[in-house]
């Protein structure tokens, strides 16, 4: 199986599974372009399935990330690009994913992102 985004205007706006061979079936005649994600790729790294083990064959890495409603498709990267969580978050030019200005604690706590102090705050337990 694999897996195709619809893009229109830039925005992915669905996500299908289907057989290469059937593709066809699904192509409706709405607005956009359907272009292959990879279920399996996360920043970049294709991953084996159900888990977070790199693939020994990354040529399976496909377009950065798995495509998802909402997601951007910038075509000169030939990747999709999550939204934007905060405004002060940086897109990083490599795994065209979202890093915060200021790295995750890396402490064992759970925090939660302040974006008015651009801020971790360690959650209550």
């Amino acid at each position: 199986m694999a897996h195709f985004a619809k893009v229109d205007q830039g925005k992915v706006i669905t996500v299908i599974v289907a057989e290469p061979e059937f593709f066809d079936t699904f192509v409706d005649s709405s607005p956009g372009e359907w272009i292959q994600t990879s279920y399996n790729t996360r920043g970049g790294v294709h991953y084996e399935p159900d888990s977070n083990t790199p693939s020994s064959d990354q040529s399976k890495a496909l377009r950065k990330n798995y495509a998802g409603i909402g997601f951007s498709y910038d075509r000169d990267r030939d990747a999709f690009i999550p939204p934007q969580p905060y405004a002060s978050w940086i897109l990083n030019e490599n795994t065209c994913l979202w890093d915060s200005p200021v790295p995750y604690p890396d402490d064992g706590n759970f925090y939660t992102w302040d974006e008015s102090t651009t801020s971790w705050v360690l959650e209550p337990q």
